[in-house]
Formats: C-alpha cells, structure tokens, sequence
C-alpha cells in the first residue's frame, strides 16, 4: 500500500542538494516495488523523477545554484515535497521548458534515448517494432525513431491510441492481436530488425515472431508482467537473433553519459522538435490513484503527481 504521511526533510550532505519538487513522474518501477516484484528496504519513499527548484546546496557543490529548475531520473523518494539528492545526478533544464514537462522527460526521455543508441544502434532505413505507441516511451521512442531514419511499426490496445501513435510519428498501428503476421506482412515476409518492448509477457512470442534474421530483441520492460523463463536455443531457430533485456541506471554510469542524453533530449523538446505528451495528472496525496491507472494501461502519455 501507499501511505501519504509527514517526514523531516533531510539537509543536503557534501555534493548533494535540496529540491523543492514541481512535479514527479510516475513510472513502472515504482508499482514494481510496491508489489513486492522489486524487493525495496521498507518503510520505503518511491520515486526517481521528478524536477523542481533547488532550495539549499551542500558543501562542495558548485555546479548548481539556488534557484535553478533541475530535473533527475536518479532520485530516492521522489514522491515527496522535498527531495535531497546527490548534485551529479541531476540536470539543469532549459530555459522556456515548464516544470511538469521536466519532469515528465528524464526516465522515458533519456529511456528511448539508450533504447536507439545502445541496446540497438538504429540505422535509416531500418524498420522497429515498438509496444504500447501511445504511452510515455512510446511516443517519445517513435518521435526518436523517426529522426534517426526508422519505419515505425507500433502497436496500441484501442483506436483512440492508435490515433495518438500516429499523432507521434508512426508509420503503421497495429492492434495487438494482429502481431506477428500483420509485421510479416508489413515488411515481406522479412520481419523488423529490431523490436523494443516494455509490455513483457503478454507481447513477448509475439515480439520474437516478429523479428528478422539477426534481428534483436530489446526487452525493457514488464507491464503485464514479468516474461518466464526463457530457452536460448529459441534464438538460433529464430535466425541468430539476439536478445537483451536493459535497465536505464546502466545507461547513466558517467557525468559525460548523463549530458550527452539531456542535451539530446532536452535540447529536443527546446526546438520542438519532441513532443512531450503529460497524460493525467495526480495530487501527491492520491499516488495510490496513480498507481492503478498506471497499471490499468488505460493511461496515455506520461502521469505526473504534482505536490
């Protein structure tokens, strides 16, 4: 359960800072750890995202001042009013970006970022397949894919998603059920040279069954649940495919890295050139709300809770 109750607000320590929260991001994990998929240290504060203005900066910290409108993927116990929060894992965001969209950027944003750079390098002319084109990854990950070159195939539940995927970019929708003959279809016979899912087991044969020779697999999250156990040998009678199931902390390993993605992402949103869609927005005090519309996938875009 989620409880909503009063706690001291830490002073930042040496290299860390104080945020007064703007906006938090509500994401997978999060009703992961609730559940007990994650195992979490209890009493324990959820959150990683969030953006708001630093209000005290501890001993060494000089990168950042008061006042600054900041944004992380990184935090610990974001879903709070106050958050402390170690300096090198937070971004400045730029001017003429509003709070609730900040906030809304770093994990899906610097997510799909690692997803076409890392997990697989995209190339133009390649053609994805990507799960769920209507929520928060989705449409970031199709706008994403689009720039680099990619054929977009998307899949949504309904017609009023399918509508949004295509709002961000893709180039065909599918519903869920017609997957992997409509892909085959789509491409030849061929198959996608890359699939990127983040709903897990409901999609998951399906994803393989979409996949060309050599294709790769990118298994990045577990929305309707977390995939079983899986025999290796399938890859090979799939045409030497390859799999992988990432994590984003591994993608945000240096000062270097953590700058390269914001300055990809943010400076995206600051042109125009990505839309950030916040679908629903919460009270702090109603995160359990937010949890089961998160986990009801009736959402679109991203959810905030808002202090």
């Amino acid at each position: 359960m989620l409880r909503f109750v009063d706690a001291a607000v830490t002073a930042p320590g040496a290299g860390e800072v104080s945020v007064k929260m703007a906006a938090i991001g509500v994401n997978f994990i999060e009703t992961y750890q609730r559940s007990g998929v994650y195992t979490v240290p209890l009493p324990f504060f959820p959150g990683a995202e969030g953006a708001g203005h630093v209000v005290e900066v501890g001993q060494g910290v000089t990168q950042l001042r008061v006042g600054d409108l900041v944004a992380t993927a990184e935090g610990n116990g974001a879903y709070a009013e106050y958050m402390t929060v170690e300096a090198a894992k937070l971004v400045r965001v730029p001017d003429g970006i509003d709070p609730v969209t900040a906030a809304a950027v770093p994990l899906q944003g610097f997510t799909a970022h690692y997803l076409i750079h890392n997990s697989y390098a995209v190339q133009p002319g390649d053609t994805v397949l990507t799960t769920a084109g209507a929520g928060g990854v989705g449409q970031i990950l199709t706008q994403l894919l689009k720039r680099a070159g990619a054929t977009v195939i998307t899949t949504t539940s309904s017609e009023a998603k399918a509508d949004i995927a295509r709002a961000a970019g893709a180039d065909h929708v599918l519903r869920y059920e017609q997957v992997p003959a409509a892909v085959r279809e789509l491409t030849d016979g061929r198959g996608v040279n890359a699939v990127f899912d983040g709903v897990g087991r409901d999609t998951f044969d399906a994803s393989l069954g979409s996949l060309a020779r050599r294709g790769t697999m990118v298994l990045f999250g577990g929305a309707s649940g977390q995939v079983p156990p899986f025999d290796l040998q399938r890859l090979n009678q799939l045409g030497s495919a390859t799999i992988t199931r990432p994590s984003l902390k591994d993608f945000l390993t240096s000062a270097q890295e953590r700058a390269w993605r914001a300055g990809d992402v943010f400076g995206a949103v600051s042109d125009g050139s990505l839309r950030i869609d916040v679908g629903q927005r919460f009270e702090l005090r109603h995160a359990d709300q937010a949890h089961r519309f998160l986990e009801s996938r009736a959402s679109t875009g991203k959810v905030v809770l808002l202090p």
